[in-house]
């Protein structure tokens, strides 16, 4: 009798090896996929408050203080939430906390609708919207890059953090349309709506870890297990800030080293909030106004930086992969400063082509620094990068807060803006510096100049 001959169990392999001459993508860029759609979300849910100040005041009479402290709300809760929500992706994944963040979104833009009292305001959009955009923010891009990527984490960083840009293009011409030519009421329910519609996506398509579907990380020469799930996702996150922030901590879990790189990235990236979204998206449109120009082609050139942030950012990734993250961030706040010192040259009431050389210049590098400030992280931080890089963009968002403070008094004691742009120019010469004294991290851990591959 002829013996059949047994087959080898398919399970007993951890990682299929690939068959030769198959080329099929590797699944970490469907993943990549679904997060950048889910960030294009996040980016779209943050475009809507400042539409909201004119309906909400000529409505419900309350002050543009009482309606702007309802988005300083939302902005601080978008950047301190984004460290506990990378810990509470290590505890509970990627996918259930993204699927929660969504669901979170659309019932505090859903209730807006019925709100009578400012209160209702600072409770639904600043509290429950920002505690549901934070935990999409770029430390969500960050764990998922962590897990997924070995090779071109850099150039995966920067396609994912120009998805904010590109949910702004999406997202701010539809959402003010609706607003001009319908209502108020409208655009939140859409928010709320395109919410809800990401959320089976993000269920079905995303996975939390790469050994969830049987494949190494994108370029890894080897299978990683999945790791356990992290307890505590509030201590952790604390703890990291704890060992990154403080000398000679002994807390890390990771190694590394010491911890003053954390103190030199948190205030780099402080600086490159405040001259962003703290100065340029929120007072270049009357400073544009106070030279004559009109609001709707200040506007329109806000959109444009839009456009050229999406190509700066991901060639700024790409450089990440190649060339040394420091240099690469002292470039880029030591330009940007420099080009903020010319910008009181530049305003007058038309759109000239200086003007619009600035534009295009200062687009290509408005997040640029994102990437090598991630790679920093990893190279200093190991395992909690993800989180301390959510600590990092706290601080970001402190920088623009304030900034965007400041830059309305002194144009109240100045009369100008002039001197924001000048003292903001060199804020920047600063970052440059520091940029450039932040020690080199442990070769391996997560550096960005990481040989692509195919």
């Amino acid at each position: 009798m002829t013996q059949t001959p047994e087959l080898p169990l398919r399970e007993a392999a951890p990682a299929p090896a690939p068959v030769p001459g198959r080329r099929r993508p590797h699944r970490a860029w469907s993943v990549a996929a679904v997060t950048f759609l889910t960030l294009i979300g996040a980016a779209g849910f943050a475009s809507l408050p400042g539409l909201l100040i004119e309906p909400l005041h000529a409505e419900f009479h309350w002050s543009r203080g009482t309606i702007g402290f309802a988005v300083s709300v939302n902005l601080a809760l978008y950047g301190l939430t984004a460290p506990f929500a990378a810990a509470l992706m290590d505890r509970f994944g990627i996918r259930r906390v993204v699927a929660v963040a969504l669901m979170v979104i659309a019932v505090g833009a859903g209730l807006t609708v019925f709100m009578t009292t400012s209160w209702q305001l600072v409770l639904y959009w600043g509290v429950l919207v920002g505690l549901g955009s934070g935990s999409m923010a770029l430390a969500f891009a960050a764990t998922v890059t962590s897990r997924w990527f070995t090779a071109r984490r850099g150039l995966v960083t920067g396609i994912l953090t120009a998805a904010g840009a590109s949910g702004q293009l999406i997202f701010l011409p539809a959402l003010s349309w609706i607003v001009e030519r319908y209502d108020w009421r409208p655009a939140t329910v859409t928010v709320a709506l395109a919410a809800l519609a990401v959320v089976p996506l993000v269920w079905l398509l995303l996975r939390d870890h790469p050994a969830d579907v049987g494949v190494a990380p994108y370029g890894a020469a080897e299978f990683v297990p999945k790791p356990p799930p992290q307890r505590g996702a509030a201590r952790r996150a604390l703890r990291a800030l704890v060992s990154a922030a403080l000398p000679h901590s002994r807390l890390r879990s990771s190694g590394g080293t010491p911890t003053g790189p954390f103190w030199l990235l948190a205030g780099t990236f402080a600086i490159c909030g405040a001259t962003t979204n703290g100065l340029v998206k929120t007072h270049f449109v009357p400073a544009a106004h106070d030279h004559g120009m009109p609001m709707t082609a200040a506007a329109s050139l806000l959109a444009v930086i839009g456009i050229f942030d999406i190509a700066g950012t991901i060639a700024s990734g790409w450089f990440t992969d190649r060339f040394h993250t420091r240099r690469l961030l002292a470039t880029y706040y030591g330009l940007r400063g420099l080009s903020l010192m010319f910008l009181p040259l530049l305003l007058s009431d038309t759109v000239h082509p200086p003007m619009v050389f600035f534009i295009v210049f200062y687009g290509l590098d408005w997040v640029a620094t994102v990437p090598p400030t991630l790679a920093l992280c990893r190279e200093h931080y190991g395992d909690d990068a993800a989180i301390v890089f959510g600590w990092v963009l706290a601080a970001h968002q402190v920088g623009a807060a304030l900034i965007a403070f400041l830059g309305g008094l002194a144009r109240d004691a100045f009369g100008t803006y002039n001197p924001v742009w000048y003292a903001s120019g060199a804020l920047c010469a600063v970052a440059a510096l520091m940029a450039l004294v932040i020690r080199q991290g442990r070769a391996g851990a997560g550096d960005g100049r990481v040989v692509a591959a195919g």
